[in-house]
């Protein structure tokens, strides 16, 4: 039985031992609630849940859960001649999601910017035989053992043609965001890099719920490591989270900016 942490969503497998704990959670970088752990079944969230879609460009669709479920992010399905990947995850897999994506090609690769949306991504693996990428430096955070989790090392990965995973650090030591080769560019960012909410700046956190901030020269590191990456539009981790324009210069503005307040 697998088995969700409603705050997070992270999965667990209590086919042969009840959880108590939920050690995502429990990490300084999110948290537990006041009214303590809870838990539900995987089966209640895709029996009580739907998922929504929105295309946001030729190619690119995210998928939400509605109802709100945990951290309440939403996933990218990015499609492209040599194939399709599956940017971060979401804990429910409905059978229409599963028909909508087998219509559009299925899933090649699936990867994940950072192990708070680990979530339910050895389902994902298992449904659409796809191997999932996530940086080793990470590794400690995998709650459910899957042969379709391919741990990576290094600063960048490519997973099919013009398709690079790009490790930031950051937030979590393997903090990874997802390069787009489309023409002028595309990033698909988690919360590696928080949009604002005017859409027009990022910034940079080591734990937003308790609103820890990264220090400077960590900060310098991330835009530096994105200087030469040419990208015009950034997709953050959540709906309304999407820079179209400029978002390179952005970014590397909101970098100086964020080091100037630090002084």
């Amino acid at each position: 039985m697998i088995t969700l942490c409603k705050t997070c969503g992270t999965s667990y497998d209590t086919a042969s031992a009840a959880v108590e704990r939920c050690a995502i959670c429990e990490d300084e970088r999110q948290y537990v609630p006041v009214e303590g752990q809870q838990w539900v079944a995987l089966t209640s969230v895709v029996n009580h849940h739907s998922n929504k879609w929105q295309q946001h460009e030729p190619g690119l669709f995210s998928i939400k859960t509605v109802p709100k479920f945990a951290i309440n992010q939403r996933a990218f399905l990015l499609t492209t001649p040599q194939g399709n990947v599956l940017w971060d995850c979401i804990a429910n897999l409905d059978q229409a999601t599963r028909a909508l994506i087998d219509a559009l090609g299925g899933i090649q690769a699936i990867a994940i910017s950072h192990p708070h949306y680990y979530t339910t991504m050895q389902d994902w693996a298992a449904a659409f035989d796809a191997p999932v990428y996530l940086h080793a430096s990470d590794r400690e955070w995998v709650m459910r053992e899957s042969p379709a989790l391919h741990f990576w090392e290094g600063d960048a990965l490519d997973i099919l043609p013009g398709v690079r995973l790009l490790r930031l650090g950051g937030h979590f030591a393997g903090g990874t965001v997802l390069h787009w080769d489309n023409g002028d560019g595309a990033l698909l960012a988690g919360d590696i890099l928080q949009v604002t909410p005017g859409a027009d700046r990022v910034s940079f956190m080591w734990s937003y719920p308790n609103m820890l901030p990264l220090a400077g020269k960590v900060v310098q590191a991330i835009t530096e490591r994105l200087n030469n990456v040419p990208f015009t539009r950034l997709y953050g981790a959540f709906e309304g989270q999407d820079i179209t324009a400029n978002a390179h210069e952005i970014v590397i503005q909101s970098g100086q900016k964020y080091i100037a307040c630090l002084k």
